[in-house]
């Protein structure tokens, strides 16, 4: 009879957890387990509630980010999250790069609508991509800003990153192929050793996402990809329509993050939560409040 009773009580503990996120005035936004998106989830959220009278249940770090989180926003179990531009369109719709980053954000934000019923709002300002990146007192040495800038000198510098970069058609032998980079040096490394090996000089450039916080530990300058090798990776939040029609005032208030976050802030904000730990809600509203977009 005890054991009957117990699991009855752990059956309704579980009902009652499960119907807690249901209520009608409650959205769920959710995040890819990344100090970057937990940032831009804490901003959306104070965001929502010191401009409506909608709660926010936060599903943080989801695993297999947007593997598992876009199964759950078409099934209606997840009502808003950051995504970013070319995860939809390569990954999600299985389409052919388009390298003009304006035409991609339209044309993934049209076949979202059509395919899905998720609305792509304005995108965020930053651009999360593959990268490049020289310490910054070398690139004004040389006057290097563009990845054609790099090609003139590269014979005199050595290239660093992890091996499978330069088995990719999509890393260092397409850049050549585009750019014609010569390195000096090519050396292959751990993921992990990069930017330690940049910052004591073993090597000159290393390939980078272009919101890593260590961009700023490294005083490092992340170059213009001025032939779009690389595939654009604008952020932007996204919003079921049936959660919109529900709540009609979600759209503005998501909205004020449009062209707020640059790639510097960006790059900044990763910086204080990855490298001093500092709490992503903490750095999330301090952030909305230099803006002036929260109170």
């Amino acid at each position: 009879m005890k054991k009957t009773i117990i699991i009855l009580l752990i059956l309704g503990l579980i009902i009652t957890a499960g119907c807690q996120n249901t209520s009608d005035d409650t959205i769920v936004i959710a995040s890819k387990p990344m100090s970057e998106q937990f940032i831009i989830v804490e901003m959306m959220t104070a965001l929502v509630e010191e401009n409506t009278d909608i709660r926010v249940d936060q599903r943080m770090g989801i695993a297999g980010g947007t593997s598992n989180i876009h199964p759950g926003m078409v099934a209606g179990e997840i009502d808003v999250y950051p995504e970013y531009t070319g995860t939809g369109w390569l990954f999600i719709l299985k389409e052919e790069l388009i390298n003009d980053p304006d035409v991609l954000y339209q044309e993934v934000k049209d076949a979202y609508h059509e395919q899905f019923d998720i609305k792509w709002l304005d995108p965020y300002g930053f651009n999360n991509t593959f990268a490049l990146a020289i310490k910054r007192d070398l690139a004004e040495e040389l006057n290097i800003e563009t990845y054609s800038d790099l090609a003139e000198v590269s014979e005199d510098l050595v290239f660093g990153a992890e091996y499978d970069f330069y088995e990719r058609e999509d890393g260092l032998p397409g850049l050549k192929e585009v750019y014609g980079f010569d390195f000096q040096n090519e050396v292959e490394m751990d993921i992990g050793l990069k930017y330690e090996a940049i910052g004591s000089g073993r090597v000159d450039v290393i390939n980078a996402f272009s919101t890593d916080g260590l961009l700023l530990e490294y005083d490092l300058v992340v170059l213009i990809d001025d032939q779009f090798f690389f595939p654009s990776y604008h952020a932007a939040t996204l919003v079921r329509n049936e959660t919109l029609e529900q709540f009609p005032e979600l759209e503005a208030v998501l909205n004020l993050l449009s062209d707020a976050i640059s790639d510097e802030d960006m790059i900044r904000l990763n910086y204080l939560v990855d490298k001093e730990n500092q709490d992503p809600k903490i750095v999330a509203t301090d952030f909305l409040r230099d803006k002036g977009l929260l109170q």
